[in-house]
């Protein structure tokens, strides 16, 4: 069983930055591919970005890019969702998932792993 946390949400103003972190409890991410998705109060969840297994490839949801970039720490054990010019449309839970040998799929069907999520808000 693989356990994900979240850390670095929180309260930032319309174009200010944020990192969030993910990392699994007791092992690296060396051969999972690991997504960044949210939800909004009273919509679905959605995908944000997502970094193949390798470290090699990664996808984002058309409004994030430009804007947020996901990366890997050298050894492997964090994942970060780096968020820059955040709008208040970005405010949302973020959750990190996760799943062996992937490619980085935009579906969340794809992911058995899955963190508790943490709250980033971007005031106007």
């Amino acid at each position: 069983q693989v356990q994900l946390v979240e850390s670095g949400g929180g309260l930032v103003q319309a174009g200010g930055s944020l990192r969030l972190s993910c990392a699994a409890s007791g092992r690296t991410f060396s051969r999972y591919a690991v997504g960044w998705f949210r939800q909004a109060p009273g919509k679905e969840r959605e995908f944000v970005a997502a970094l193949n297994w390798s470290g090699t490839s990664t996808n984002y949801a058309d409004s994030v890019k430009g804007r947020f970039t996901i990366s890997r720490d050298s050894a492997k054990i964090t994942v970060y969702l780096q968020m820059n010019s955040l709008k208040p449309e970005d405010t949302a839970v973020y959750y990190c998932a996760a799943y062996l040998w992937g490619a980085g799929e935009l579906g969340e069907d794809s992911y058995r792993y899955w963190g508790q999520g943490t709250q980033v808000t971007v005031s106007s």
